[in-house]
């Protein structure tokens, strides 16, 4: 590369800002206004269609969205993934240090969507659910709450999950040397709510305990889900690379200490 080229590349990564949230103001609210509409198609439809799995409207309303969504998701959270490594930084030694804040700045905007993923899927619905197994005596465990809940909200926020930790594996130096142990447990722990619901839906067979959410069968879904909060784990460590990068002045110079 000429000294003209270089000139020219370092002057628009100075001009580029080190944190630009637009992405996560964005990525919130595609998930917070999809989930909205859900919410809305839920009310509608749970108690015009979802009454009895054996209905045709039933087959319209729900099972077409479970054999919808499940392809769709395989294919997103592959595709990110891929897209992720393609596009990944070959070279962790030619990163700039405004590069590099800059890649940490965007991972904890990932973080902050797939904070938001968690919420709607392990607490608002998940809380959904509870109420509607203790409203309604299922007949299948496709259940309209479960449809949204268990194959919808669950694999959307582990997609987000696996683009975090790609993210970081793939464009901040710290995380490309090695597997953070962290970063493994706030995205593989939640993620593996999902092969829990397997245990959990076979539990159901053979004991009813539609109202007794405190049975052992459901404590892999709190073991899972409090995995999360390896997120300030994850923040740390974001934190130590702020502080090797701009250095103990550049620090001072942030704290007014």
């Amino acid at each position: 590369m000429s000294v003209t080229s270089q000139t020219a590349a370092g002057a628009i990564d100075r001009a580029e800002p080190i944190v630009d949230l637009k992405g996560m103001w964005i990525g919130l609210a595609v998930l917070n206004g999809f989930y909205l509409v859900v919410r809305i198609y839920e009310q509608i439809y749970g108690w015009r269609a979802g009454l009895d799995s054996f209905a045709p409207e039933f087959q319209t309303y729900w099972m077409s969205i479970l054999w919808t969504e499940i392809p769709l998701e395989l294919i997103s959270g592959i595709g990110l993934a891929g897209w992720l490594w393609k596009t990944r930084v070959r070279d962790m030694s030619s990163l700039t240090p405004r590069q590099e804040l800059r890649a940490v700045a965007d991972n904890a905007a990932w973080l902050v969507v797939y904070a938001a993923a968690i919420y709607w899927g392990a607490s608002f619905f998940t809380e959904q659910d509870g109420t509607w197994h203790m409203t309604v005596i299922r007949d299948t465990d496709f259940t309209p709450s479960h449809i949204i809940e268990f194959y919808m909200s669950y694999p959307i926020y582990s997609i987000l999950a696996v683009g975090c930790f790609f993210h970081a594996k793939t464009r901040i130096p710290y995380f490309s040397k090695g597997y953070s142990l962290a970063y493994l447990i706030v995205s593989v722990g939640p993620f593996m709510i999902i092969p829990n619901v397997g245990l959990n839906e076979w539990g159901h067979t053979f004991w009813f305990m539609e109202e007794l959410f405190v049975a052992p069968l459901h404590w892999g879904f709190v073991f899972f889900g409090w995995m999360a909060l390896g997120v300030f784990g994850v923040v740390l460590q974001l934190l130590i690379n702020i502080h090797r990068v701009i250095g103990k002045e550049g620090v001072e110079l942030l704290t007014g200490a």
